[in-house]
């Protein structure tokens, strides 16, 4: 997900002074606008991160098997989504430590060049997006594990593809697999107008459950509302967690996912139910809490990493997300775009900008 990392995490070694500059991940971190010379090497798109362009390989040899054993898909990527967890990895102060050159970039929406060794599911021309990249999906081209690419049907365009991966396997994670979600309950997705926020709103409420969600604006809460929420509210409205109350009555919510539990997370334990769970996606620094609010009502805190997930439960996100997809539900919501060169304000802009209003992705 978008993962704590500690109160430095937003500060000026990550999307401040040094965004994708000097004070990156060590000499390879993101330098150049997101990827030193490391974009999709081995996999085939020669030296293009983010600051040089890169060409396909001329055969597929490279794509035989990867680290792992997995066999390998090149890709032209065409859009790539952008979550804040690539500042925190790039300024160096994310708990999870990539080998240097890193090439940033998760969410790659494109099209197949080539498949490597024992790929059938997949064929050059196929749209596809991913949920990982081997190589780094701020570039050109990019190289992924077979098993992390999933077609995208010609229903959604490629700035949709590269909304989906991360934000949609962490929604569902955060709700079902960690949340234990069950049809008739309430859900509050705190800061619900971003990409994780606005997945977790379509995928709750096609799930049955009562959706609330905070925005920092009202263009942002016209958004959730379009987007699955029965309620929204402001939560720069000082009063905002009253009203939430109102809304929810004496019983409280039974289900918060939160995006900044630095900032909310001791608002949130009030705001539960019994047997209430907080389901932390996002933080960005350390908060009290009065542990006694958990025992009053034997609540929950339960941290939530797509990167700890098995493989088991990734296919069983995978299955949800297609068929959300061939239902028609699951609809990415894009927000801001942002050409490749830009990557650098892209990673100031998901850190510091007032609002978000969907996923923000890179073009090229």
């Amino acid at each position: 997900g978008h993962g704590g990392a500690g109160r430095g995490t937003a500060g000026r070694g990550t999307a401040g002074r040094s965004t994708a500059g000097r004070s990156t991940a060590g000499r390879g971190g993101a330098r150049r606008g997101g990827a030193r010379r490391g974009g999709a090497r081995r996999g085939g798109a020669g030296h293009g991160g983010a600051g040089r362009r890169s060409a396909p390989p001329r055969s597929t040899s490279a794509l035989r098997r990867g680290g792992s054993g997995a066999p390998q898909i090149l890709i032209k990527v065409l859009a790539c989504g952008v979550n804040p967890v690539e500042t925190y990895i790039r300024s160096g102060t994310y708990a999870r430590k990539p080998a240097l050159p890193y090439t940033p970039g998760s969410d790659v929406a494109g099209v197949v060049e080539s498949v490597g060794e024992h790929v059938t599911a997949f064929k050059k021309g196929d749209r596809v997006f991913t949920l990982e990249t081997v190589s780094g999906g701020y570039a050109e081209y990019a190289v992924a594990a077979a098993n992390r690419v999933f077609p995208l049907p010609d229903k959604l365009d490629f700035r949709q593809g590269a909304a989906i991966g991360v934000p949609y396997f962490t929604a569902y994670r955060a709700l079902f697999q960690k949340g234990c979600a069950k049809a008739g309950e309430s859900v509050l997705v705190h800061g619900a107008s971003g990409g994780v926020g606005l997945a977790a709103c379509q995928i709750a409420r096609a799930f049955g459950l009562k959706v609330l969600g905070t925005a920092g604006t009202e263009e942002g809460m016209n958004v959730v509302l379009r987007n699955g929420a029965h309620q929204a509210f402001n939560h720069r409205d000082p009063n905002y967690t009253e009203r939430i109350k109102a809304c929810t009555g004496p019983g409280g919510v039974d289900i918060i996912i939160e995006m900044l539990s630095n900032v909310n997370l001791d608002a949130d334990l009030q705001l539960l139910s019994c047997t209430g769970r907080v389901m932390v996606v996002g933080c960005r620094g350390r908060i009290e809490i009065n542990p006694r609010d958990t025992m009053s009502k034997e609540s929950s805190i339960i941290g939530v990493s797509l990167f700890l997930a098995t493989e088991e439960e990734r296919h069983e996100c995978a299955t949800a997300v297609l068929d959300g997809i061939e239902a028609g539900w699951l609809k990415p919501v894009v927000g801001l775009e942002y050409p490749l060169e830009k990557v650098a304000k892209a990673h100031e802009d998901i850190i510091y900008s007032s609002g978000a209003r969907g996923k923000m992705v890179l073009l090229l």
